[in-house]
């Protein structure tokens, strides 16, 4: 019942569930939800099957995450700025031929940030296999035919953002630590405040005299 003086509850309970009942049904049902979902699977393999050996995911930046409250958080952003594909040695055009996510609108207002991606950018050079042009001969960087017989195509999120360890740090507690009386601390502190103010206009007054 409610309470106090609030609005006397008048929900409507009587949705149309079935075909069988007169009118339209009111009520979206999501009844093929597992062949929808094997539907989405044999198309993710497919389409990895189509472009292999190159990974299914694009290299994605490493962002700080909005906002005051979560701006400590670091997540994967949409895509790397221009100054850092430039600062990295790349072009936008290029970047987005070997699997490497652009974003023009995005900009790096942090150098830390900026550093880290471009550290990205150049780790994931180091490791990337570019495949010559059918009919052509391997140019300068591109891989050999040794290297093409050694790929692999990655499945999951590239170089996915490396979490620091949750392990506990032990340490020993020593004479000093136990001597050293955190409360204590804070009232000889908060004492020494207090008469700092006194403490001056006595010097003051001295040296006046």
């Amino acid at each position: 019942m409610v309470k106090h003086n609030n609005v006397i509850a008048n929900i409507h309970c009587k949705k149309k569930w079935h075909d069988s009942t007169r009118g339209p049904i009111k009520v979206k049902l999501a009844l093929d939800q597992a062949s929808r979902k094997k539907t989405r699977r044999l198309a993710r393999a497919a389409k990895a099957a189509a472009i292999a050996p190159r990974p299914l995911q694009l290299l994605r930046p490493i962002v700080n995450a909005p906002t005051q409250r979560y701006s400590a958080k670091l997540r994967l952003g949409r895509g790397f700025t221009l100054e850092e594909l430039k600062a990295a040695g790349l072009t936008a055009a290029y970047a987005r031929t070997v699997g490497i996510a652009v974003d023009s609108r995005r900009s790096s207002r942090s150098v830390e940030a900026m550093e880290r991606n471009v550290a990205r950018l150049n780790e994931y050079k180091s490791k990337l296999i570019v495949f010559p042009k059918k009919g052509a001969s391997p140019k300068a960087g591109e891989a050999t035919k040794e290297e093409m017989a050694a790929a692999t195509q990655l499945t999951g999120t590239l170089m996915p953002i490396a979490k620091p360890a949750d392990e506990i740090v032990m340490a020993e507690v020593t004479e000093e630590m136990k001597s050293n009386v955190a409360y204590t601390q804070m009232r000889v502190a908060r004492q020494e405040t207090r008469v700092a103010g006194y403490r001056v206009a006595v010097q003051n007054r001295k040296s006046k005299e």
